[in-house]
């Protein structure tokens, strides 16, 4: 996967700073829903998670927990690092992230559910439902 460029990079991007935004709005716990394709038995990348601040410099990571497990499938999370340009004042940014993804069993074809729960150590929470449709169609596999 290394060195190409993978269909969704932008809005991958751009969702993680929304999701830096909406934590940083308030102390309510918000719902954010998203609808992502799957291909049974491969990962597909259904978040990133960072703390990028309006002045370009980082806090601390969130923690994630998985709050509702998927029925047909698992979610993992790996630690990764956030490269991004021209984003607001940021002209050139490389950040610390947690990546989370999402891999349907093997032989599963239909719609599966879970939630995850992020908080930031100064007490803001999101809750993020993802609903994913898994298909072996040649668009499946495609996360956010």
């Amino acid at each position: 996967m290394r060195g190409r460029t993978r269909p969704g990079c932008a809005l991958l991007t751009a969702l993680a700073f929304m999701l830096v935004s909406a934590l940083a709005a308030g102390a309510q716990t918000e719902l954010l829903e998203r609808n992502v394709n799957a291909a049974p038995g491969h990962d597909v990348r259904v978040g990133i998670y960072t703390d990028v601040r309006a002045d370009c410099s980082l806090g601390p990571l969130p923690t994630i927990r998985l709050a509702v497990a998927p029925a047909h499938g698992s979610v993992t999370v790996k630690r990764g690092t956030l490269k991004a340009t021209n984003f607001k004042q940021c002209l050139a940014l490389e950040a610390p992230a947690f990546v989370a993804f999402y891999r349907a069993t093997a032989e599963f074809s239909g719609s599966d559910i879970f939630e995850l729960d992020i908080s930031t150590p100064n007490g803001r929470r999101q809750r993020e439902r993802i609903r994913v449709t898994v298909t072996k169609s040649p668009v499946a596999g495609e996360g956010i």
